[in-house]
């Protein structure tokens, strides 16, 4: 049996009609450019986030950066963030020239720790304009990634942001429709930043992104970035980047949109199935397996990955791969042991919570159409791995 990581195939054949229609749509009217299907897949994204404005880009990095750009975050500035998760969320950062700062994660859900923030700041001196200075840099935002398809602790996060004049972009890049305390994630911060990649639970036949956010005046300036900077045609308020939200990726999404409950839904089957399948095995008594922790405080988890913890998972990943089983690292090596942020000065053993983790995850298949058997046979393979080691 082959079991992918993921299969947009499977998905493909279902909707394979409604998808083909809305790309003959576009085809037909030429608007390649902030065509129409933008402008309507902004609103449903707005409505279905609850907030006021949704600003398509051209990639959930792009919608990080742009997010940045709006609060005018540049060489004189430091961004607080994670150092476990998807290089784009410190890359954006480093990219206007700015400091990621890192805080080390909980160790039950992958996200950042809400009281490392607090003790970092506490650390660290105001300037006379209220800043707090990292490194000689004003750190002006937290950037909390909802990883895996679970929301980061966002209250005390926010009660930081509020009390320290910072503001909060939300990385939902992996976690569209998933809720905190029945608020929908990027609806919390001032900004919300989701990705449209093919992988994703809501994902596009391509890059694509989107911000939302309730400020009116940020979104005119989202707005103006995406072009050029301009908002008028050549002549231009700010240095901006050319970041569209292509109308095609829009009119896919759009198709996809009325599928997304129910297809977070099916995830969340496919993750109670895999609860059930490996606490009937010795894996996690014997501490071969840990399972995910699901946050009280995380009342809609969308299972974009269903990341476990592992012994010998360099061997086990090449053992479920000689069966025919897709397996994911995220992520292999934190951000700030990474190479290009070799200038930041961080060590080993700075952030070990994310350190420990990057050598025992591993995302095993989950999707909205994998089936029971599939589940079966993955849990089954991960226990012949063990018992042919003579580990349980």
């Amino acid at each position: 049996m082959k079991v992918p990581l993921l299969d947009l195939k499977a998905q493909y054949q279902k909707i394979k009609n409604e998808i083909n229609n809305a790309l003959n749509r576009v085809l037909e009217s030429q608007r390649f450019i902030l065509g129409p299907e933008v402008k309507e897949l902004e609103a449903w994204v707005a409505e279905y986030i609850g907030t006021r404005h949704a600003v398509g880009v051209a990639s959930g990095s792009d919608a990080l950066l742009v997010s940045l750009m709006a609060i005018g975050v540049g060489h004189e500035d430091a961004v607080i963030t994670t150092p476990f998760t998807f290089f784009a969320t410190a890359g954006s950062i480093a990219r206007l020239g700015a400091i990621p700062v890192f805080v080390d994660i909980l160790e039950s859900t992958y996200n950042i720790d809400p009281e490392g923030i607090r003790r970092l700041l506490l650390s660290l001196k105001r300037s006379r304009e209220g800043y707090y200075i990292y490194n000689g840099k004003k750190v002006k935002a937290i950037i909390p990634v909802h990883l895996f398809g679970q929301s980061a602790d966002m209250d005390p996060i926010v009660s930081l942001a509020s009390e320290h004049n910072l503001r909060i972009i939300e990385d939902v890049a992996q976690s569209i429709g998933a809720e905190y305390k029945g608020k929908k994630l990027g609806s919390i911060g001032d900004f919300g930043a989701f990705s449209f990649f093919p992988s994703k639970n809501l994902g596009g036949y391509g890059d694509g992104g989107i911000i939302t956010t309730n400020d009116d005046e940020y979104a005119e300036k989202l707005r103006i970035l995406r072009v050029h900077g301009a908002k008028n045609k050549y002549f231009h308020d700010y240095v901006g980047l050319n970041s569209r939200l292509d109308t095609i990726q829009a009119a896919v999404l759009l198709v996809k949109s009325k599928y997304i409950d129910q297809w977070n839904s099916m995830r969340q089957a496919a993750a109670m199935r895999y609860f059930e399948l490996f606490q009937n095995t010795p894996l996690i008594d014997n501490g071969l397996v840990r399972l995910p922790e699901v946050a009280p405080y995380s009342t809609r988890h969308v299972w974009n990955q269903f990341t476990i913890r592992v012994a010998n998972r360099n061997e086990l990943r090449s053992y479920l791969a000689e069966k025919g089983i897709g397996t994911g690292v995220y992520y292999p090596l934190s951000l700030h042991l990474q190479n290009c942020f070799k200038y930041l000065g961080y060590r080993v053993g700075d952030f070990p919570v994310s350190e420990k983790l990057q050598n025992e995850v591993i995302s095993i298949p989950i999707f909205p159409e994998i089936t029971a058997s599939q589940q079966e046979y993955v849990v089954e393979s991960i226990l012949q791995f063990y018992q042919e080691r003579g580990l349980v």
